[in-house]
């Protein structure tokens, strides 16, 4: 089908494992991945097969200036900050040529990718080595310096998920290449739900727009159910700053997926509930809510008797509270089978010959057989039935991955076949098709030297973690070199750097103008058990940090 094996690499490594990097890089390209995500520049250092590089939204890419960095360093592509908004986007691209990817769906992180130290500063697990512990999901208590609490236990470094399935036109004509989902620890079902989705998203729009844009891979896909994203899991949907700043990114209540809103409860009984709904709820549907104390709540239908709902378990709930379905046992089991169906485009054309016939067959993607056909002219005897009998014949390719979209007789008279034998002549020309040689050229990464890194220093942010990394750095201008958080934790670091705005989510930034802004003395802290975490609002940037402290300073 053409479509591209990316492998993510883009863990920071150290000096003892880079070795065995190298070595899995080429067993890598050797079984035929195409390109390799990456985040760690010592990777660059190390001798490398000529395998395309893309950089991973883990070196923080958000600015012109970084991602020319990296065209000229000879990356084929660049995944860029979840945080960009579409004029930002525009502005990238107007300025480089290298290929840029965009996150559309899926978890959140609060903080810049890359860029939190929460994880492995609180427990030694690093984000940046693939074991975020999610410290950014638990329940925190917010106080001022003075240790008044003004939001006790919520989730506030929590955010939606991501949904930009709305904008897919708009981001491919600010010059988006490539569209992500993210994918961590999802389920089968949540992969073949959203990817339907989008695939028929992006396939409509390029219908609507074929000289404007251009699939890079083939294959027509069919889908024998009904795609919806908020059937799999999701914390409520936020384009996040795709057009900049919104106050509802965020989801306080719970880190849990929440589902789809299905209606609200009319009455409460003893065993049941009844409810106002349009949607179709069946036994074994799990639904959830928030109860009089802001808790995340849930239970699963045991059963249902016209508008009755029976629980399993009769939940403390309340008349008028607003129920979701986190869980579609009918839409789950749906997808339990065969979910779609891929094939490609053929063009099949049977022309006489001087010998006797030739099989001409084409795919979408260029690709020709010609199959000669040495055999007996037999004339038919019922003109009509024989012609329809062969395109018939021709049209049928089974199992295969392959489809026919035309079918065309190019004959003198017609003439009569056994069905057996026009099957096994198709059968021969698509199998030395699907034969035809598809290997790739070496990618050859075109470097341009001198190429200085745009920053006169990142510090810890750089994430080098082995001496590779640092004299990649060394090389291209950086002097003050200072070793990545892993391997020199400090307390008195900021752990996150975050476009999320506690203040601004809660109605309390200065730019609202709000007139309920309770009463308090900065800096804020966040409180988790007895970890107290700093929170600075630069406000010139719209941003937040988060630093660790031990005790709340006194004003």
């Amino acid at each position: 089908f053409r479509a591209k094996v990316l492998i993510t690499l883009n863990t920071i490594f150290t000096d003892s494992e880079l070795e065995e990097v190298q070595k899995l890089i080429r067993q890598l390209y050797h079984i035929g991945a195409d390109a390799l995500i990456i985040q760690d520049m010592g990777i660059l250092q190390l001798d490398l097969p000529p395998i395309a590089l893309h950089a991973s939204t883990q070196m923080d890419n958000r600015t012109p200036e970084k991602v020319k960095f990296l065209e000229n360093e000879g990356f084929k592509r660049v995944v860029l900050a979840r945080e960009l908004s579409l004029e930002q986007i525009a502005k990238i691209r107007k300025q480089t040529q290298i290929e840029l990817e965009a996150f559309v769906h899926g978890s959140l992180c609060v903080s810049y990718s890359g860029q939190c130290y929460l994880s492995h500063a609180c427990c030694g697990r690093s984000a940046n080595r693939g074991e975020c512990a999610q410290y950014c999901r638990l329940p925190y208590s917010l106080q001022d310096t003075n240790g008044n609490i003004l939001i006790d236990k919520k989730h506030l470094l929590s955010l939606k998920d991501m949904d930009r399935s709305d904008f897919l036109y708009e981001m491919m004509m600010a010059g988006i290449t490539t569209f992500k989902i993210e994918g961590r620890l999802k389920e089968v079902n949540y992969v073949k739900n959203v990817t339907a989705f989008y695939r028929q998203k992006i396939d409509l729009i390029l219908e609507a727009n074929p000289t404007h844009f251009q699939r890079t891979s083939v294959g027509k896909s069919t889908f024998f159910f009904m795609p919806h994203p908020k059937k799999s899991f999701n914390r409520g949907k936020t384009d996040y700053f795709l057009y900049n700043r919104k106050q509802d990114i965020t989801q306080f209540g719970t880190p849990k997926s929440i589902g789809e809103e299905v209606g609200t409860v009319d009455k409460v009984y003893s065993q049941y509930l009844t409810v106002s709904t349009n949607a179709e709820l069946h036994n074994g549907d799990g639904l959830c809510f928030f109860n009089q104390f802001g808790i995340f709540d849930g239970f699963r239908i045991n059963q249902i008797t016209e508008n009755k709902i029976f629980p399993a378990e009769m939940p403390a709930i309340s008349s008028g509270v607003i129920l979701y379905r986190n869980f579609d046992h009918e839409f789950e089991k749906q997808l339990q089978h065969k979910s779609a169906e891929r094939k490609i485009a053929l063009d099949l054309v049977f022309q006489e010959t001087s010998n006797g016939f030739e099989l001409h067959i084409s795919d979408e993607i260029g690709s020709t057989v010609s199959y000669p056909i040495n055999c007996e002219k037999i004339e038919a005897q019922k003109e009509e039935q024989a012609l329809q009998n062969i395109k018939t014949q021709l049209a049928k390719l089974g199992d295969t991955i392959y489809y026919a979209r035309t079918v065309s007789l190019h004959l003198k008279q017609a003439y009569f076949f056994p069905l057996s034998q026009l099957a096994a002549y198709k059968r021969e020309a698509v199998q030395q098709l699907s034969s035809l040689s598809t290997e790739k050229q070496p990618f050859v990464r075109k470097q341009i030297k001198p190429n200085p890194y745009p920053a006169v220093s990142r510090g810890y942010t750089l994430n080098i973690m082995n001496e590779q990394a640092a004299r990649f750095y060394r090389e291209h201008g950086l002097i003050d070199i200072e070793p990545a958080f892993e391997r020199k934790p400090d307390s008195e670091v900021i752990l996150m750097y975050c476009k999320h705005c506690i203040k601004y989510a809660l109605g309390w930034c200065p730019k609202q103008k709000n007139q309920n802004i309770p009463d308090f003395r900065e800096p804020l802290y966040l409180k988790l058990n007895q970890q107290l975490f700093e929170l600075t609002f630069h406000c010139s940037q719209c941003e937040m940090t988060l630093r660790f402290t031990t005790t709340c300073r006194q004003k």
